[in-house]
């Protein structure tokens, strides 16, 4: 049987590799957020500019891999949690990860 001190010692371990792990998520998802805006930032600028001289212009499917990329960090970082034992984090992050492909969705041509 464990003494006292160990447990407590053992939980505060525990409670501080899941503060470590959720930084960790955070900025994992943070990240790829960022690198999406940037991506949809750059098209939008570069599309700006061109004259289409025929027709209506090609399809644009930089938005959908953007958000499927971000979904899909969404996603693998939800299943891991859930792996790991955190389930109440990961059920939150897989229903976003669930939003965030609806609005995937939205955006097909």
């Amino acid at each position: 049987m464990p003494e006292p001190t160990e447990r407590q010692s053992s939980d505060k371990e525990d409670l501080l590799t899941s503060g470590c792990l959720l930084l960790l998520v955070l900025l994992a998802d943070a990240g790829a957020a960022l690198v999406v805006a940037i991506l949809l930032a750059a098209r939008g600028l570069g599309r700006k500019d061109t004259a289409y001289l025929a027709g209506e212009p090609p399809v644009d499917w930089m938005p959908v891999l953007g958000f499927s990329a971000l979904t899909l960090v969404v996603a693998v970082t939800a299943v891991m949690l859930l792996r790991i034992g955190h389930q109440a984090i990961g059920t939150v992050q897989l229903t976003l990860g669930v939003f965030l492909a609806v609005y995937t969705l939205g955006y097909w041509p």
